[in-house]
């Protein structure tokens, strides 16, 4: 059939509707009449040994999801461990988690026989046997631990109902159906236990480098915390590198999670604090706890981060992160974000990161570039807005003047948002034109933020811009959100690990305030509500007061897409290369 993609063969020419139909009355007998023995099925299935990652599906560890990339093959194989099957499970895929307009794999039993189908959700969560099956059943077996389920998709298929696998975020879903079913179409979604995970699936085919022979590790780690019974806790932990430590290059990090807490782990990440104080109070306790030091703010420069179903991180054989050594504090602050949805009470945690580090220092020292938008409330979202976009900029102007003549190497990115973001992407520009793409997510998510490596090193020259545009949701909002550091402000940021190190720190744009000025007053001439302009009155304040209609909407669309931007070009001294005002690319 023409519809059918073989193992490494290329994405097909969609068929014909009548071709189609031929095969949706083919798939969806195989789909509904194939009975699963627990036994290895023929199919080129993977071992087990070749699924290097893996993340737990659900808070309890019932599921066990592990997967492998090929990119020749443009598939991903998925290897689905069931530690408790009853009558059968969902999996699939959807835009940002929902049960509703869903691409599934369904295992479910009569009580008598097993079938497993492609399947689809409808804007309602109806189920509906797929006209053309991408999920490949490759295998089933019986372990001592449970059944696994062996079944491979192509990123890209000629199905509209199939979700399209690419980089960046992917929100997996799952549902356990606790009871015998008849039919695909009689399992009720919204009566099911269910649930999402999100994961990066697309992992990038990186060569390991050679590690050295002198290489040490340090574990900073939770000391044996009791994990808080509520939902979600930000656990902050300080810890300090020994007197006198020299510069040293961390050159690889990777999780250390107690056994049995990888489902209530959801990231780490480890902080250095500011050189400029001589020391940090010590602190173990959750992070938003009002017996905080206030002091642990200034443990912002990231020195490792971690998200569910990441792996170790490797930096480039040329270049390692300096820690230690004169101008570097000892402070670190370790801080664990731990998901906890069903609440589990005395649960012990000592999970952390593993820093592998040297003292032999690489040709370079890596460092970390701010790229997006200044955190300013100029930059604002109106409440209501599906997909309001904003932009920032590192200018040419910028580049020319702060990076060397060779340029520097960009390996390695976090995008970062607040509570409304849902698409980030920076993209470099030479010339006036798009060149390549350095990071982009499509189905962002501001809960799962990790360091990714790239898939290829992006390099940067002088008199390059790098645009970051960030896409925000406010539907759920009644008034405006401004840019800030509070969680219900907004950011637009992309963290870029680069070498070698250069002054530039930061290299972001807002736009220029007098012409936000111009903008309330043009607001004042044509709407009955005035908004006061006055000095006295915060720049927030003055857009909490407008009345969001179309025009007020679309004219402040326009003013942040042509006029001129405020550009902060700066050291890490905090000092300013001397570019101020610049027109919009």
């Amino acid at each position: 059939l023409p519809s059918m993609q073989t193992s490494g063969s290329k994405p097909c020419p969609c068929p014909s509707f009548k071709l189609r139909e031929v095969a949706s009355m083919y798939f969806t007998m195989i789909a509904v009449f194939l009975v699963i023995l627990v036994v290895a099925l023929q199919g080129s299935a993977p071992r087990g040994s070749d699924f290097p990652y893996k993340v737990p599906l659900d808070p309890q560890g019932l599921l066990e999801l592990s997967w492998n990339v090929s990119y020749p093959e443009q598939a991903v194989h998925f290897q689905l461990l069931i530690r408790d099957l009853q009558f059968g499970l969902l999996f699939g895929m959807s835009d940002r988690g929902e049960f509703e307009n869903a691409d599934l794999a369904v295992l479910w039993s009569d009580g008598h026989n097993s079938y497993f189908g492609d399947a689809w959700s409808d804007a309602k969560g109806q189920l509906h046997m797929d006209s053309q099956q991408d999920y490949q059943l490759l295998g089933a077996r019986r372990a001592p631990e449970g059944l696994y389920l062996l079944f491979r998709r192509a990123f890209s298929t000629c199905d509209p109902k199939d979700y399209l696998i690419e980089d960046g975020t992917v929100h997996l879903i799952y549902g356990i159906l606790e009871k015998p079913v008849h039919s695909l179409q009689a399992i009720n979604i919204s009566a099911i236990h269910r649930g999402l995970q999100r994961v990066q699936l697309l992992k990038p085919n990186i060569t390991i480098p050679e590690l050295p022979s002198d290489m040490k590790t340090m574990e900073i780690v939770a000391p044996d915390v009791v994990i808080p019974s509520q939902e979600t806790t930000y656990w902050c932990y300080m810890a300090e590198l020994p007197d006198s430590f020299p510069k040293h290059h961390i050159i690889m990090y990777e999780p250390v999670i107690t056994a049995g807490n990888e489902a209530l782990v959801h990231h780490m990440e480890v902080f250095q604090c500011a050189a400029e104080f001589d020391s940090f109070p010590h602190y173990n306790g959750p992070c938003d706890s009002k017996m905080k030091p206030d002091r642990l703010n200034y443990c912002r420069h990231v020195l490792a981060a971690w998200a569910m179903g990441a792996q170790a991180f490797y930096y480039p054989e040329e270049a390692g992160l300096a820690f230690g050594g004169p101008g570097s504090s000892r402070y670190l602050r370790l801080e664990i974000h731990y998901h906890n949805p069903l609440v589990f009470k005395g649960r012990r945690d000592s999970s952390g990161i593993r820093l592998y580090y040297t003292a032999t220092l690489r040709r370079y020292d890596a460092g970390i570039m701010e790229l997006g938008l200044v955190y300013t409330p100029v930059m604002a979202i109106p409440p209501g807005e599906d997909a309001f976009i904003l932009t920032g900029y590192c200018t040419d102007k910028c580049t020319q003047l702060a990076l060397p003549a060779a340029g520097i190497r960009i390996f390695a990115s976090q995008l970062h948002t607040h509570l409304a973001g849902r698409k980030v992407v920076t993209v470099l520009s030479r010339d006036g034109r798009e060149r390549q793409v350095v990071n982009a997510d499509g189905h962002y998510s501001p809960h799962f933020q990790e360091i990714r490596m790239l898939k290829e090193v992006v390099a940067v020259l002088p008199g390059d811009e790098l645009i970051t545009t960030c896409t925000y949701n406010t539907e759920d909002r009644s008034r405006a959100t401004v840019g800030g550091f509070g969680i219900l402000e907004e950011m637009c940021v992309n963290y870029v690990h680069y070498y070698p190190q250069t002054q530039l720190e930061l290299c972001k744009s807002a736009v220029d305030p007098g012409y936000l000025h111009r903008y309330f007053n043009l607001v004042n001439r044509f709407n009955d509500e005035e908004v006061c302009t006055c000095p006295q009155v915060s720049i927030p304040q003055q857009f909490f007061s407008v009345p969001w209609n179309t025009f007020n909407r679309d004219v402040l669309k326009s003013l942040y897409g042509f006029a001129p931007i405020s550009m902060h070009c700066n050291k890490s001294s905090a000092v300013r290369f001397p570019v101020r005002i610049a027109s919009q690319p």
